[in-house]
């Protein structure tokens, strides 16, 4: 299939994508807050800069597009029917840095929780699920 908008088009919409403040981490940000937890945003003295960090817990929490992360969800493996080589390999790369990134936040000591987009939908599951992961002692992933 044919992409129906220019190049200029295209660029000015994909501009508009955002990569922080996006609304499912706006929930769980809002979340957490209301659970009496404060914490750090986009840290960058951590691998990949990780959504939501408390310092004190060495816990992160990574907030992930189910689209742009390559989730199993229906979004998820929603495909583009343009450009299809460029977003395979895009949305791939993704889920190797991804990885490459939570390893080496364990190894260097810090839990992580990734809580995906379509998730977000279920907010006392995620209210559950930040719950045990930031009282509990161990990883979860969801």
């Amino acid at each position: 299939m044919v992409d129906t908008l220019t190049p200029d088009e295209r660029s000015k919409r994909m501009s508009l994508v955002r990569g922080k403040d996006t609304k499912p981490e706006m929930v769980v940000r809002k979340l957490v807050y209301s659970l009496g937890y404060r914490y750090r945003l986009h840290y960058g003295k951590l691998p990949g800069k990780p959504d939501i960090v408390f310092p004190g817990r060495r816990k992160v929490i990574f907030v992930h597009g189910c689209f742009w992360h390559g989730h199993t969800c229906r979004q998820g493996m929603n495909a583009p029917k343009s450009n299809e080589s460029y977003w395979i390999d895009k949305r791939e790369g993704n889920r190797k840095r991804d990885l490459w990134v939570r390893r080496r936040l364990r190894s260097i000591g810090w839990e992580v929780l990734v809580i995906w987009e379509c998730n977000c939908r279920n907010v006392a599951k995620v209210k559950k699920d930040v719950e045990i992961f930031l009282d509990g002692t161990h990883s979860k992933r969801i």
